[in-house]
C-alpha cells in the first residue's frame, strides 16, 4: 500500500542536499547530511588551500556585474529596437564568462569533494547550473543559426538569465547558511558542546 510516510521515506532516501535544510525543511532521518555541515574539516582544509577558490570569488561577482550590464542593454534593445550589436555581444560574453566560471567552478568541486559535480553538498546548485548552461548554450544556438529573429533571440536570453538568477540565489543562501553553520559548529566546539 503506497503511503505518505513511504513517499517521504523515499525523498529522504534519494534527499542527498541540505538546500532544504535552508529553506527550514527538516533532513530527513536517514540521510546522510542529517546533522553534517556543508564542510567537513578536511573538505574546509582542502576549499582553503585550492587555488581555484580565489577564482571562483573573483569570477562570481566578474559574472553578475557581466549579467548587470547585459540585461540592461537586452532591456534596451526590446523597449527601443535599438542597439541589437552591443546587447547581443554583452550576451556573448556573459555566455563565454559562464562556461568560464562553470568549468573552473567543476575543478574547485573536484578539489575539495572529490568528484566534478553533483556532490551531495551542492548537488541542486548543479543541477540548476545545468538548466542555466542548456539556456545560454540554447541561446548562441539560436544566435549562430539564425533559427529564430533577433527579438526572440533576446528573450531567450532574458529566459537564461532568469534561471542564472535563480541559480546564483541559491549559491548565495547556501553559502550563507554554511557560514552560520560553522560558526554554531565553532562555538559549540568551544564549549565542548555539539552543536
Amino acid at each position: 500500500m503506497f503511503t505518505l510516510d513511504l513517499l517521504n521515506r523515499a525523498i529522504g532516501g534519494a534527499d542527498c542536499c541540505p538546500w532544504g535544510a535552508a529553506a527550514g525543511r527538516r533532513l530527513h532521518q536517514c540521510s546522510p547530511l542529517r546533522g553534517r555541515p556543508l564542510y567537513t574539516a578536511d573538505e574546509r582544509r582542502r576549499r582553503d588551500e585550492s587555488r581555484w577558490t580565489m577564482v571562483q570569488g573573483v569570477l562570481a561577482p566578474l559574472q553578475f556585474a557581466v549579467f548587470v550590464v547585459s540585461v540592461s542593454l537586452v532591456l534596451r534593445y526590446l523597449a527601443t529596437g535599438s542597439g541589437l550589436g552591443v546587447a547581443t555581444a554583452s550576451i556573448v560574453v556573459k555566455t563565454v564568462v559562464l562556461y568560464v566560471i562553470m568549468v573552473t567552478g567543476s575543478i574547485w568541486e573536484r578539489d575539495v569533494f572529490g568528484r566534478y559535480l553533483f556532490a551531495p553538498a551542492f548537488f541542486w546548485e548543479d543541477v540548476v547550473s545545468m538548466l542555466v548552461l542548456a539556456l545560454h548554450t540554447t541561446y548562441l544556438i539560436a544566435l549562430f543559426s539564425g533559427a529564430v529573429d533577433a527579438e526572440r533571440q533576446m528573450w531567450l536570453a532574458l529566459a537564461a538569465y532568469a534561471s542564472y538568477v535563480i541559480n546564483a540565489t541559491q549559491f548565495v543562501l547556501k553559502l550563507r547558511a554554511a557560514r552560520q553553520q560553522e560558526h554554531l559548529w565553532t562555538a559549540g566546539a568551544a564549549l565542548g558542546q555539539p552543536s
